[in-house]
């Protein structure tokens, strides 16, 4: 199943006096990075949840969010570092003196300081809260996966509708190929019959110019391979598994057969496919550089 690599979920739990919300959400990226956000009384949990991540998400630059608020937390003791909220204090204050300000600290204020209290949780509360933040982890990132299906669907159905356009325009290529062989085979008489001015022309010569020109101008190998490669891209949508890197590939072997058929080309009416054809390519591989 095709998924973005765009996406968001949040999730949102009050669990064993805790209030915990969990949000998700990432951009393109070549391969899987992820960063969490934690308060510092979390950071143990880190590196499972990296793990987590990276066994449900293979490509992405990921940002987790993870707030948790202290409701009613049984088993924990809560310290003052009386040191750092002097420290803050005192700079606060002569900051206040030096800008003329008014000193108007108050109490309420010392929860603003970074590290003034410590939480100190008991290792069975440790645990609990360990299982409460993944089980709300989890449900943000089933959300979050949820919204790339979705998201992955919309691509896929666009990509698949240039792939058939730049099949249709392949097919009129094939056409066209051979009746500018025909078309150049007939110049070349009219101008031959102009400069002998006579009808005594060679025939042989006409139709070994002709093939010459044919043998340089046959793009039925790159019209063969491009059919193939659509069909291949078309089976690689239907697939699961990461197929972003596939894609790109194919994309670039695409490309190249549509500019060999642009290189060979003397009929203006497969320059202007060849154009097109181009332009389709280039917004499939816009779209697949968000397909994980």
């Amino acid at each position: 199943m095709i998924k973005s690599m765009t996406g968001y979920g949040r999730a949102r739990a009050v669990i064993n006096g805790r209030e915990i919300i969990a949000e998700i959400r990432s951009v393109n990226h070549k391969f899987f990075e992820s960063s969490i956000k934690l308060g510092r009384a979390y950071t143990f949990l880190e590196p499972e949840l990296k793990q987590m991540l990276k066994e449900k998400i293979s490509r992405g630059k990921i940002e987790l969010s993870l707030t948790v608020y202290n409701l009613d937390t049984p088993d924990a003791e809560v310290t003052v570092n009386l040191s750092a909220a002097r420290n803050y204090i005192n700079a606060a204050r002569e900051a206040a003196t030096g800008l003329g300000l008014e000193d108007d600290l108050a109490l309420t204020d010392l929860f603003r300081i970074p590290d003034a209290f410590t939480v100190i949780k008991s290792e069975s509360g440790e645990e609990q809260l360990k299982e409460d933040i993944f089980a709300v982890v989890r449900e943000a990132v089933d959300k979050f996966i949820e919204m790339r299906t979705a998201e992955g669907e919309s691509l896929k159905a666009d990509v698949l509708e240039k792939a058939q356009n730049i099949e249709r325009m392949t097919a009129l290529v094939e056409q066209y190929s051979p009746e500018s062989v025909g078309a150049y085979r007939t110049r070349l008489y009219e101008k031959l019959k102009e400069i002998l001015s006579d009808n005594n022309i060679d025939e042989q010569r006409i139709l070994t110019e002709a093939a010459i020109f044919a043998e340089k101008v046959a793009v039925d190998e790159e019209t063969v391979r491009l059919h193939s490669h659509i069909a291949q891209l078309r089976r690689m949508m239907d697939s699961d598994g990461e197929i972003g890197r596939k894609l790109d590939f194919l994309v670039q072997e695409m490309n190249r057969e549509t500019n060999t058929i642009g290189s060979k080309s003397a009929d203006i009416r497969i320059t202007e496919l060849v154009v097109d054809m181009k332009s389709e390519i280039e917004k499939i591989r816009e779209q697949i550089q968000n397909i994980e």
